[in-house]
This record gives C-alpha cells, structure tokens and sequence, in this order.
C-alpha cells in the first residue's frame, strides 16, 4: 500500500513537460504491478461509463458531485480491482485540463499513447472498450492531424455505441454525412457538441 501511495504522488506530480508517451507507459506499468485486477469486477467500467454520460453524452455535459466523490473514493482506495485503469483514465485527464488552463495544446503523442493503453486494457480485462476511449482516441487523433484515422475511430466506435452522440459528432464532422447531420438536428439539437461544432 505504500508503494502504491507514493506511485499516486508521483502520478500526480507529473507535470506537462513531463507528461511524454514513455512516462506515461512507466507510470502505468507501476501502478498496474500493485493493481488488483480482476475482470469481474465492472466498478471502473461502470465509471467509465458513467463519466461519459455525465460529461459527453448529456446534452448539457455536466459531471455531478456524485460522480466526482465516487471517483475520488475509488481513487484513494488501494483496495480497488483494476484501480491502474482508474489511474491511467485520470491521467489522461489531468494532462488535458493542465495544458488547457495554461493555454496550451495537450501532448499528442502523450495523448495517443495513453488512449492505446487504455483501450488494450480495457479490451483485455473487460473485453469491451467503453464509449469514452472512442471519443478520446478520435480527439487525439484529431490532435494529431491523423483525420482519416480519427474519422475511422469515431466510425468504429459508432459501430458499438450507435445511439453516441459526441461519436454522431465527429463522424459527421469526418464524413459530412447528411444522414447523421440530419439525425443530430432532429434528435440532439440541444446537445453542447452539436451547438459547439455549429451544427445547423
């Protein structure tokens, strides 16, 4: 358990200079050697899931208190099945809220290799990947000016998730597909991602 506290303190003292796809991957292997992993038990899936409906999904893409305690508490439990997933999940997110509050754009290489561990991971424990990686890996992509692999992501990805809207999003965005458009401005038009990309 210590060695597991003091890998946290070094997780979230990474700072954005620091935040590289070789750091990423150590930091990961470190804190996977003392996670407890166990396929059948779904509690981080789950908060990925719900992580995605709260903040992507929802039309107006705000996380609630609930969420941001249950994540905290899972957290700082050593005791967590699959807590190196958690980890790494809230990682990626650090690194994507440091560089925007300073103004900067996120490290794409940090970014892609952080989402392939994730969705190795995932797909090996859970063998399914979850809604949230999709989008992800489209905006590192994205990030990257890979746009034929990230409109192939996005499409992947709504081949799992058909009812996505931020996939519904970006795979319009790739294609230019009327049917999607349409679809987004008959059944989403209210969504933050629609009015963000100023889809009309």
């Amino acid at each position: 358990m210590k060695k597991l506290f003091f890998l946290l303190l070094v997780f979230t003292g990474l700072n954005i200079s620091a935040q590289t796809a070789v750091a990423a991957k150590e930091v990961f292997e470190k804190i996977k050697k003392e996670s407890k992993i166990d396929g059948n038990d779904k509690t981080i899936y789950h908060l990925l899931d719900a992580f995605y409906d709260e903040t992507l999904q929802a039309e107006n893409g705000e996380m609630t208190e609930g969420i941001i305690a249950k994540t905290q508490k899972l957290a700082a439990d050593p005791d967590t099945k699959n807590l190196h997933i958690l980890m790494l999940f809230l990682m990626y997110q650090q690194h994507i809220s440091q560089t925007a509050a300073v103004g900067k754009k996120p490290n794409a290489g940090f970014q892609m290799a952080t989402i392939n561990l994730l969705k190795d991971e995932l797909r090996s424990i859970y063998g399914k990947i979850p809604a949230i990686i999709y989008v992800y890996q489209y905006e590192a992509l994205e990030s990257m000016s890979k746009k034929e692999e990230a409109g192939a992501a996005a499409a992947e990805g709504l081949k799992e998730y058909p009812d996505s809207v931020p996939l519904k999003v970006y795979t319009y965005l790739s294609t230019n597909n009327e049917a999607i458009k349409n679809d987004l401005l008959k059944n989403h038009a209210n969504h933050w991602m629609v009015k963000q990309f100023g889809i009309q």
